[in-house]
């Protein structure tokens, strides 16, 4: 399934992508509040998309790539995962590169996703799950409509740091 916004074109993620993604993935600034560091190697960013095209293959995650409408350019990857059809939820995610921070591709691209899971696939409910201090991640959620829920203390493991992750809700 391709979505199309006014300057962003999402079509599904495919194992080629890998050498783009890792440009994304090995940015530690990218990467800061995310529950693994930056990806070292090529062939771990490979194995976690190979991982990521399982899912969809077993229908249960979107992987959509972000593309420029203009260039073609990828710039990023969104996605629906942990689908959950009998409660018709499922949580969103997102990641764009360094480059492309402040220009409001990521809010494009994420409402697009919102609506897809909305009118097509009838999902009444979306949660999103950030890392305590991701001051702009937690702006996008809020200005989609998403209220913070909760805070999960200790809830990830990173190199062994236990950090704190705020979840988000969106009844649609």
């Amino acid at each position: 399934m391709i979505l199309e916004t006014s300057r962003l074109r999402l079509r599904p993620m495919r194992s080629t992508d890998a050498d783009d993604l890792h440009l994304i993935m090995s940015d530690v600034e990218v990467m800061a509040f995310w529950d693994i560091t930056q990806v070292e190697t090529p062939e771990l960013t490979a194995a976690i998309l190979e991982g990521q095209l399982a899912e969809v293959e077993a229908k249960k995650a979107f992987y959509w790539a972000v593309e420029l409408t203009e260039t073609g350019a990828f710039i990023g990857s969104c996605d629906l995962s942990e689908i959950d059809r009998r409660h018709k939820r499922a949580e969103i995610g997102f990641i764009i590169a360094k480059a492309w921070w402040g220009d409001g591709y990521a809010l494009e691209a994420v409402s697009a996703v919102v609506d897809h899971a909305a009118q097509m696939l009838r999902l009444q409910r979306l949660t999103a799950r950030t890392h305590l201090g991701n001051v702009r991640s937690v702006r996008l959620l809020e200005r989609l409509g998403f209220t913070q829920e909760g805070l999960l203390r200790g809830y990830v493991d990173r190199d062994g740091e236990r950090r704190d992750c705020l979840m988000f809700g969106l009844l649609l």
